[in-house]
């Protein structure tokens, strides 16, 4: 072989010359591609689904769930929503350390973690929509369930985000897995907004206080027989509420166990066939330094973690905007599901734009969208208005889902290649990456909740002060389209173009040829 004749560029800039094999090539091609059936990504997108069912419910309605149905304070709020984001934030690169120390079994390696913490999820999630009989210990009760959950759905998602590489060896592949992945987690998204909303609905509408408050402080403001039977009016609300939401939760479980069920059937974890041969298991600590030290890694994840964060903002108070700060609570369940249906008809849209333009350009005209018209309806907001922000935003949301997991395996692609005798690290790459995403979204989360304590948010009324309008009003608007416009100028560093993903895995077809070559002729020699 001539010297220089297999030099292949990193994408860092660097020359990596692949190791040159002792041996004479076969005359018949290696097969390195790993199709996917259609059946096989349909499977695998319904596996992710309904982590995104509960996290639909959870993103819109578990902060006014906790104001306005188990009534703990704002502040008690903010630091269930922080204190449990953040715990589940830690427990991303927890599992991801025990993942990489994982064996391979009869189902894989991730599978076993995805099966097993299923019935737990489901347990976890009904009893944090459950309203214990106590008063005084709810804050307790709230935060230990909603950071068992949070343990328990990471135990699942961070192995089923590494799934993806090992479906296929080829990008194309994953690239269309991800999108069968994305659309279906938007149905997802799309689902659980639409059976928690419809289901709740009627405990947040303007007909249970027509024309007082209902909260303790406003009791007192009138003759005994008013108060008592406000008092009644009350609890009878509060009664219907708490069963709406069980229902609810209930509804969402039973969906939980049965796509678990669909992707274990449905889906083979397969191991790199061509995997060098003389990779070795990296040790945690050395593999988590090796990825922060990867400049695209790096960059991708900053970009994201403000883009996401964006995201949250505007899920998280979109419903309590719509309820006390323009008069829309009759209407916010259709406007959510609008964003929603129009994110699950984009996606496809957005799968065949990064295809014929690129990924990077695809994340700068998805996300950029939704800017003017969040701005829009804080300025304009009636209900006309309304629904064509929510058609619109959901072109951004669907983008925002898409594009991270879509790029993130050709982060990984590049770190296989800048490090070709390494293995084991997918879980850390992708616990990692929900490790910031989570914690970030979680102190966006307790700020804002924290922002309507200090505004004066009244727990359990049914209006609010102006300053609470004027504050939901900065989170939904301003606040986002800050976050996004610095993500989007991080993303302007990211170093992946198409050029250099291609040259990727051109680079990787030449080193998994050399090492099915090698293997194979080693076996010859051990078999004579």
């Amino acid at each position: 072989m001539a010297k220089g004749e297999n030099i292949s560029h990193t994408p860092a800039g660097k020359l990596l010359k692949p190791p040159e094999p002792s041996f004479t090539k076969p005359p018949h091609q290696t097969v390195l591609d790993q199709k996917l059936s259609v059946c096989s990504k349909l499977c695998f997108a319904i596996g992710g689904a309904p982590n995104q069912v509960a996290g639909s419910a959870t993103a819109f309605f578990l902060q006014i769930y906790l104001l306005d149905v188990a009534q703990i304070n704002p502040f008690q709020a903010s630091m269930v929503l922080f204190i449990g984001k953040s715990w589940g934030a830690v427990s991303d690169p927890v599992v991801g350390f025990f993942i990489t120390k994982s064996k391979w079994t009869r189902i894989g390696r991730l599978m076993p973690w995805m099966v097993g913490c299923t019935p737990f999820v489901v347990v976890s999630y009904f009893y944090l929509w459950f309203v214990p009989p106590f008063t005084n210990g709810r804050f307790v009760w709230y935060l230990g369930f909603y950071c068992l959950y949070q343990t328990l759905i990471t135990c699942f998602h961070v192995p089923y985000s590494a799934l993806t590489m090992f479906l296929s060896t080829d990008q194309k592949e994953r690239d269309s897995a991800t999108a069968y992945r994305m659309t279906l987690e938007v149905l997802g998204t799309l689902v659980g907004a639409a059976i928690q909303g419809q289901i709740v609905a009627s405990a947040h509408t303007l007909k249970n206080c027509p024309q007082h408050n209902m909260s303790v402080s406003h009791l007192g403001n009138g003759s005994g027989a008013e108060i008592v039977k406000r008092i009644v009016h009350s609890q009878d609300f509060l009664s219907h509420a708490k069963e709406m939401y069980m229902i609810a939760a209930g509804v969402i479980g039973g969906v939980f166990l049965i796509c678990t069920v669909v992707m274990f059937l449905g889906v083979k974890e397969r191991d790199d066939p061509y995997i060098l041969k003389t990779e070795k298991q990296i040790p945690f600590h050395k593999g988590f330094i090796l990825v922060m030290r990867h400049g695209p890694y790096l960059t991708l994840t900053a970009a994201f973690l403000f883009i996401s964060v964006a995201i949250q903002l505007v899920q998280s108070n979109f419903v309590l905007f719509c309820t006390h700060a323009v008069d829309l609570r009759d209407h916010f369940q259709n406007i959510v599901l609008t964003i929603l249906v129009s994110a699950v008809v984009s996606i496809p849209l957005w799968q065949w734009f990064l295809e014929r333009f690129g990924k990077k350009k695809a994340a700068f005209c998805g996300i950029t969208w939704i800017m003017p018209f969040t701005v829009m309806l804080v300025f304009i907001p009636n209900l006309v208005v309304a629904y064509v922000v929510a058609v619109s935003s959901g072109l951004s949301v669907a983008a925002s889902l898409l594009l991270p997991w879509s790029m993130l395996p050709d982060v990984v692609d590049d770190f296989r290649l800048a490090n070709p005798y390494c293995k084991g690290y997918e879980a850390i790459f992708y616990s990692f990456y929900v490790f910031f995403t989570k914690f970030a979204a979680g102190i966006s989360l307790g700020v804002s909740t924290l922002c309507l304590e200090f505004a004066g948010y009244d727990t359990g009324a049914c209006r609010q002060p102006d300053q609470v309008a004027y504050t939901l009003k900065l989170l939904i608007g301003a606040a986002p389209v800050a976050f996004i416009v610095t993500g989007l100028l991080i993303l302007l560093l990211y170093p992946i173009s198409e050029d250099v993903r291609l040259r990727n895995k051109l680079c990787l077809e030449e080193l998994r040829k050399q090492s099915g070559i090698s293997s194979r002729t080693l076996e010859d020699l051990s078999n004579p």
